[in-house]
């Protein structure tokens, strides 16, 4: 079924979320591609095993990779919902090794580009073996969901078609800056999804750079078989998106996240809800 919602929200500016103390994680660090790369993981209280939300962030700017971001706000909303959160950061980010992709891609957006973010999709894979390893007592295998936004929804798609660990994904304005860039994006996209047999979730600020990312995904994935939504939102505008990107696109940032949170909260209870 290929459900397509509109949500009526308040088009408005969002209010800043309050400050609040960052949740304690563990930081981990694993190998994949002879790069040893870091990663965060936040657990709720108590022995679980609990569902994992894997979740993949966007791009930082330019000289600034090397700042860790565990994604404070992401662990706010879903660990005191009883999810286990792992935040892997890129290759290249952090303390992970690697180029950064600012020196390793520029501004191409062909060949290397999408072997780029292949690479960091098996980064990915290589992450969630590495957490069911070493703590899998506290993670249920089976209820496993894959989360990413912009470049973070790009990776999303390409290693949850790579891997059956997964119950459901999640893309928020996946490749939406990059779309009408590139067709090689788009093949790689659309191809992965077309892979991709579990449940899917899609969405996109109707005033992103384009649409097109998250309606062609969504259908890529529905077309075979996968029980897909996407969901585009009513404009949005925070006052702190990146200069250079469209105020949609800061959605899915810390300003957004109380007009999506119910959403991506209801689909991870149907999509990890035990038989």
């Amino acid at each position: 079924m290929f459900q397509v919602l509109a949500v009526v929200l308040s088009a408005g500016p969002a209010a800043a979320q309050p400050a609040a103390a960052p949740l304690p994680y563990t930081t981990l660090f694993y190998t994949h591609d002879n790069l040893r790369l870091e990663a965060y993981l936040y657990r709720p209280s108590g022995d679980g095993p609990f569902p994992l939300i894997v979740y993949n962030h966007g791009s930082a700017q330019p000289g600034e990779e090397g700042v860790e971001w565990p994604a404070p706000f992401i662990a706010r909303t879903f660990v005191p919902a009883g999810y286990a959160v792992l935040v892997p950061e890129r290759r290249g980010y952090g303390k992970s090794e690697g180029m950064p992709f600012s020196k390793d891609v520029g501004q191409e957006r062909g060949e290397r580009f999408v072997r780029r973010q292949q690479d960091e999709a098996g980064d990915i894979n290589a992450a969630v073996e590495h957490v069911l390893k070493e703590f899998r007592a506290a993670i249920d295998t089976r209820r496993i969901v894959i989360m990413g936004w912009s470049f973070g929804g790009i990776v999303t798609t390409l290693a949850a078609s790579r891997s059956d660990r997964f119950a459901g994904v999640i893309v928020q304005a996946p490749g939406a800056l990059n779309w009408d860039r590139s067709e090689q994006v788009r093949c790689a996209l659309t191809e992965a999804a077309g892979r991709i047999r579990v449940p899917l979730s899609c969405s996109v600020a109707e005033n992103d750079l384009t649409t097109g990312s998250a309606r062609g995904i969504c259908a890529a994935a529905n077309a075979s078989g996968a029980k897909t939504v996407l969901k585009i939102y009513p404009a949005f505008s925070s006052g702190r998106e990146r200069p250079g990107n469209p105020p949609g696109h800061a959605l899915f940032g810390p300003f957004g996240v109380d007009l999506w949170r119910a959403d991506v909260l209801a689909f991870l209870a149907e999509t990890t809800r035990t038989p």
